[in-house]
């Protein structure tokens, strides 16, 4: 019996990643031209485009993208995010347009179970939450779960999100105005926030559970 072919090692770089983090676009140039490959992990298997995402510098995600940096890897701390969804979940609402803009898809994301919007709802982002709208995400894609941004949203507290995700035609659920309660009863140091988000919820139509 033939034995499968081992891959081989992912290419390694600390230089790469590190001078990506810090922005120094003299550096990359110099690193890629030497033949560094653009998707080289470092000690902790983070890539150049993870860490300039991280650290929010645009203009060195568009060259990393332009040297072909992989935007369907793993990215973050924890690796279980992809570029995309890495950039929507911080706020760095011009690097997600960027990421769009190079045909990163907008909906499901490779390998994990959730969508950009929903991990902006979810982080609070709302100017990103605008964006992803914009340019045509599901406002009540259920991937994660079961549930929509908005109930996640409305569970984590997210008042400005939940007000983007209404104003924007999302359904104001029964699990949405229950999740909120629920979080003002978990955190009521928070009672403001989940406050806003009932009143919202329930001038938007939201009924009680057992109203449907």
């Amino acid at each position: 019996m033939r034995r499968p072919r081992k891959r081989p090692p992912a290419p390694r770089s600390n230089e790469l990643p590190r001078a990506a983090k810090d922005g120094d676009v003299e550096w990359v140039t110099r690193l890629l031209d030497a033949g560094v490959p653009v998707n080289a992990l470092d000690d902790d298997a983070r890539t150049a485009l993870d860490l300039a995402i991280e650290a929010g510098h645009v203009g060195m995600v568009r060259l990393l993208l332009a040297a072909g940096a992989d935007t369907a890897g793993h990215a973050g701390y924890y690796h279980d995010l992809t570029s995309l969804t890495h950039a929507a979940r911080l706020g760095h609402t011009a690097i997600v347009e960027v990421l769009l803009d190079a045909g990163v898809p907008i909906g499901p994301q490779a390998g994990i179970p959730y969508t950009p919007l929903l991990v902006a709802a979810n982080d609070g982002r709302a100017e990103t939450v605008a964006l992803l709208l914009d340019r045509g995400a599901e406002i009540d894609d259920r991937s994660m779960k079961g549930k929509s941004a908005l109930e996640w949203s409305a569970c984590f507290g997210q008042a400005e999100a939940v007000l983007q995700l209404l104003g924007r035609g999302a359904e104001p659920t029964a699990r949405a105005l229950s999740s909120a309660r629920a979080g003002a009863e978990r955190h009521p140091e928070r009672a403001g926030d989940y406050a806003r988000i009932v009143d919202a919820l329930r001038a938007a139509g939201a009924p009680d559970a057992g109203e449907q």
